[in-house]
């Protein structure tokens, strides 16, 4: 018999290549598309800042029109997310419950507790793989059992595995004709998507990125015309303080589920098939994406991966403890204009390029504060709209080189830094306007301004503008003597996720650099027989 359903929505705001939705219109007779907001729930288990609020109700009022259009609405159903579904299961006669299999351990405890409620009040429970296109169990069963901890092994099970599954065909007008509730419950009206007021979330912080997945569609048509850019694109070549994103500004809608990673994933390949030369990963849009399967594949089955304690690929370290300092970095008040301006980015906009994001956090954790990697990420967590369980915690433990990054020496200065690609300034001019009359060649180090400089900029430091919170070189120096120390002690743990491959996301660079290298030779040795 055709079920009644609900089809909750978790992550997976989308319509187009949703697989578990499929599945529910195609197997019932009625499908009440749901969205339970629990925020007591959502704000335990990712610690939502206004930004990302703002995004998630953006992407549910974007859902809804798209489900109007097609016939249908979506039910956002504000409580407690089992005492929701207890009664919405008796009052609407619910025989099936369907929903994406997710990998964050709060995620799989959700579905735990409506499996055991299925069980209970005798409904199914029906869960497809529709946020990540790589199949993790399938890499855990080819690995022994155990997560790949390298990106280089990652990559060779892939490729024994083969592509992911193809993208599920368009959803219809027909289907959820076929699947519609009774037009007398009136639910539209009942289960609106509530206004940022009706949460007592202020609108005077919303981020220039609009949520759902139409804006992202559209962000990702607008990439795709550029194919020559997608074919050469090589993410270490992107520039941190473009004033607009010099990546493709994709991961927001990744993070939501409003745009399907595996509907991208096909789209390169189609583009890298019609290329004569691309460039590959780790460093191509496609290797980006794989990273992304890489950390969630590690994540679901590493115990404690967002924490230090109890996670057995994470180094030990005995980071300071200072609540001083770590505010002053979270404020962009650290007297460094380029970390400021990155820290003023992420508090405008939610969003910071990824080697913004590099520098931020080298500055937080090895290269000069010594404050713990789960620090950071908690304020990621917070203020990032594309925050992710995985990808957050992941890269955290990489730029604090507490697993997976080995060059621990590599520090990032936080002067010479921006200004290999922003020599002017102009980026940190656009989010410290304290700072926007210094000239260019003050600007990243105001503090060696003269007096009568800063005078003449408006902008006395010490005063108007913090002075540096410490000697970058001596702090960093002592921070390196300290790393080397852990790695020594702890030299086990930190082979467990040592690649035998350079650090990948520089690959592509050298390899760049080492054909440059030997065309220049052949050139001058040409030189030399004329």
């Amino acid at each position: 018999m055709p079920h009644r359903t609900i089809h909750l929505f978790r992550k997976g705001l989308r319509l187009h290549d949703n697989p578990t939705l499929l599945a529910a219109l195609e197997s019932s007779e009625v499908v009440y598309p749901v969205y339970i907001l629990d925020r007591k729930f959502l704000m335990s288990a990712m610690n939502m800042g206004t930004l990302r609020w703002h995004f998630l109700l953006q992407s549910l009022e974007d859902l809804q029109r798209n489900l109007t259009k097609l016939g249908s609405c979506l039910l956002v159903i504000q409580g407690e997310y089992e005492l929701v579904l207890r009664d919405h299961i008796k009052k609407w006669n619910i025989t099936q419950v369907t929903l994406d299999a997710e990998i964050e351990p709060f995620y799989k405890e959700m579905e735990r507790t409506i499996q055991v409620l299925g069980r209970e009040m005798g409904f199914d429970v029906l869960s497809f793989r529709g946020h990540t296109p790589v199949y993790n169990t399938q890499i855990l069963d080819m690995n022994g059992g155990t997560p790949p901890l390298t990106y280089k092994r990652f990559l060779h099970i892939l490729s024994v595995l083969g592509d992911p599954d193809m993208p599920v065909r368009n959803l219809t007008t027909e289907d959820f004709q076929r699947c519609k509730p009774a037009p007398e419950l009136h639910l539209a009206e009942c289960y609106r998507v509530p206004l940022p007021e009706d949460l007592e979330i202020p609108r005077d912080s919303e981020s220039p990125w609009r949520g759902g997945e139409t804006e992202g569609l559209q962000r990702l048509e607008q990439h795709l015309k550029n194919q020559g850019w997608i074919a050469n694109f090589t993410k270490p070549k992107t520039i941190p303080n473009s004033l607009l994103p010099s990546t493709t500004g994709l991961s927001p809608y990744f993070s939501l589920g409003c745009l399907s990673v595996r509907s991208f994933f096909y789209r390169l390949s189609n583009i890298y098939a019609q290329s004569k030369n691309h460039s590959l990963p780790p460093v191509s849009l496609q290797g980006q994406l794989l990273w992304r399967e890489f950390f969630y594949t590690v994540a679901s089955a590493t115990p404690n991966f967002t924490k230090m304690a109890g996670n057995p690929i994470c180094l030990q370290i005995n980071w300071y403890q200072d609540a001083e300092r770590l505010h002053k970095w979270r404020m962009a008040q650290t007297g460094f204009p380029w970390i400021d301006a990155i820290m003023t980015q992420l508090h405008q906009e939610g969003w910071i390029h990824h080697l913004a994001r590099h520098a931020v956090a080298c500055f937080l954790t090895r290269g000069d504060l010594w404050i713990s990697w789960e620090e950071g990420m908690k304020v990621f967590e917070e203020m990032l709209l594309d925050a992710d369980y995985s990808i957050n915690a992941g890269n955290w433990m990489w730029l604090s080189a507490s697993a997976f990054f080995h060059q621990y020496t590599r520090i990032f200065c936080p002067v010479r830094f921006g200004k290999r690609t922003d020599p002017e300034g102009q980026y940190i001019r656009k989010y410290l306007p304290v700072l926007t009359n210094f000239p260019s060649k003050y600007i990243y180090e105001p503090w060696t301004a003269p007096e009568e400089a800063q005078k003449q900029a408006g902008c006395i430091i010490g005063q108007d503008y913090p002075l540096p919170m410490l000697n970058h070189k001596e702090a960093s120096d002592h921070n390196l003597q300290l790393m080397k120390q852990v790695r020594e002690e702890q030299y086990g743990t930190a082979q467990l996720t040592r690649d035998d491959m350079d650090d990948p996301m520089e690959m592509g660079l050298k390899r760049e650099r080492s054909e440059e290298n030997s065309k220049k030779g052949k050139h001058a040795r040409n030189r030399e027989q004329t």
